[in-house]
């Protein structure tokens, strides 16, 4: 149900009542709802951000109280949630007891999945619409997502694992016992159309039915810009040609539209939601000859190439007009970290300096820490992840993490913090807001 027309900077209560449509007498108990409405004026804001849910066959164990990361992002008291892609994992199946040998979970027990007497189709990887469908409608079944969609409005984007794992239209499932059905367009499409019918996403109209990215504002201090970064790619490739070519596109058409949307934002802060970061080595093993293939940006070390050409053009565009107060977050790794941008330390100059922001898993396996490229100068200043020879770590061993971005309406700075499950802060940055006018820097 689209809500249009609510009052600015008020709470509002929603009641929602469910009737059986062969017998219109039998109704459902009443679902409750609030949120808070964006402001017309500065105020104070606070949003949190993540991605990665029930991933890597990790799913409800009632031993430990569920989802618990979205509790503990719940007593944040967010205005609104920033889900980075992999809402779902259409691709992981589960199992009612899960038995790693390279995992031992800190009280020695083995990890339990409720639901799949709910919902069997879990018990597979997604190949139907009704399998689709079942992967969110499982993750409902967690009290703590339940009562967190009740308190906290969310932006949506997409991944990967909402079809299958680092999937494009030339994704190759061939050598994928798993898949019966190995058609990737028709499983993209089933894929597309879950998403849609469960993400908070409002229809953007006939032309683009199924288009993800776009722009939202929340009030006068911030613009979101939601990127997606799997509709326009074109195939996983070593990724390392020397100018720029159709065979290497990433965001596609986004390109041009985010320096568009950036050059008119008014707001003071400009955040991106990015699914993948930038300078994060994400490999997706190798091709015919032997050459790595990659999924994200990133291609090893060196000068400008393959889909780099698209961030560089971006980042040249926010230099060259002015654009001040840009921030990127984003997810898809599976660890924390906080990366500086330096251009003086980069291979690729022709940029302002900027932060990346990663958080996740919110309720997944964890691993990493990835390799840095230096194409665009990436530092990390904090990063917390599995200890080295340890992956797919489960929610129980506590390295789940989200992140929360606070802006003052007085000074307008923006204080971003990384948090584990227990909503302990890891790290905090605070970002001074640069002097703006109509959402240009002044010199």
């Amino acid at each position: 149900m689209d809500l249009s027309d609510l009052p600015p900077n008020q709470t509002v209560f929603v009641r929602v009542q469910f009737e059986d449509l062969d017998r219109s007498r039998v109704r459902s108990e009443y679902v409750i709802g609030r949120l808070r409405t964006p402001p017309a004026r500065p105020r104070d804001l606070r949003f949190v951000w993540g991605g990665d849910t029930a991933g890597q066959g990790w799913g409800i164990n009632p031993a430990l109280g569920g989802m618990g990361i979205y509790e503990a992002m719940g007593r944040v008291a967010p205005d609104f949630l920033i889900h980075c892609g992999a809402t779902v994992y259409a691709d992981n199946a589960m199992q009612p007891q899960v038995v790693l040998p390279q995992v031992v979970l800190p009280d020695g027990t083995i990890g339990t999945n409720a639901g799949l007497d709910v919902y069997p189709a879990k018990l597979k990887v997604a190949e139907t619409r009704v399998e689709f469908r079942a992967n969110s409608l499982y993750n409902l079944l967690d009290e703590n997502v339940r009562r967190f969609n009740a308190e906290v409005p969310q932006i949506w984007q997409w991944d990967d694992h909402e079809v299958t794992n680092n999937w494009s239209d030339a994704k190759d499932l061939s050598g994928d016992a798993r898949y019966t059905d190995k058609r990737v367009p028709l499983l993209i499409a089933y894929g597309t159309r879950a998403f849609l019918e469960y993400a908070p996403l409002r229809w953007y109209g006939p032309r683009e039915g199924e288009r993800v990215y776009r722009k939202l504002s929340y009030g006068p201090d911030l613009d979101v810009f939601v990127l997606d970064m799997r509709s326009y790619r074109a195939a996983n490739s070593e990724n390392r040609q020397p100018l720029p070519d159709p065979d290497t596109a990433l965001l596609g058409p986004q390109v041009a539209w985010l320096k568009n949307a950036l050059r008119r934002s008014q707001a003071v802060w400009k955040v991106i939601a990015s699914d993948m970061p930038i300078g994060l080595v994400v490999g997706d093993g190798r091709d015919a000859f032997g050459r790595p293939r990659y999924e994200a940006v990133a291609n090893g070390d060196g000068p400008v190439l393959g889909r780099e050409f698209e961030i560089a053009d971006i980042l040249r565009t926010i230099k060259r007009e002015h654009i001040c107060n840009v921030v990127w977050l984003t997810a898809d790794v599976h660890y924390c970290a906080a990366h500086y941008y330096d251009p003086n330390r980069a291979q690729f100059q022709d940029f302002l300096p900027f932060w990346e922001f990663v958080a996740g898993p919110l309720h997944a396996g964890t691993f990493g820490p990835n390799a840095l490229d230096n194409t665009f100068g990436p530092q990390v200043v904090f990063q917390k992840a599995p200890p080295p020879g340890q992956a797919n770590l489960p929610p129980s061993a506590g390295l789940q993490f989200f992140g929360q971005v606070d802006i003052d309406a007085r000074s307008k700075d923006m204080v971003v913090s990384l948090k584990d499950i227990d909503g302990n802060t890891l790290f905090r940055q605070r970002l001074a807001a640069q002097r703006c006018h109509g959402g240009r820097r002044h010199d």
